[in-house]
């Protein structure tokens, strides 16, 4: 899978999760949001969520723990 998380309106960090067929450029356009902070590629390994890699057209890199605590975060069941 793809990520990528953005600041929503009230300055909260909201992973976006999508297809690895589906450019990070092409859905950054289709979010309404203002400022991306991070994008990468996602797994689920033993451990929990992997974030790796990064956006060059978009200057974006991934930072592995932060994003991997957000997107587990966003997941979590209440």
């Amino acid at each position: 899978m793809k990520y990528l998380i953005v600041e929503d309106f009230s300055g909260q960090a909201v992973p976006f999760v999508f297809p690895r067929r589906v450019d990070h450029g092409d859905m950054r356009e289709q979010l309404p949001y203002g400022q991306v902070l991070s994008a990468g590629f996602l797994e689920l390994g033993p451990q929990g969520f992997v974030c790796t890699g990064g956006h060059a057209e978009l200057g974006l890199k991934a930072r592995p723990e932060e994003d991997a605590a957000i997107i587990a975060e966003a997941l979590r069941q209440r």
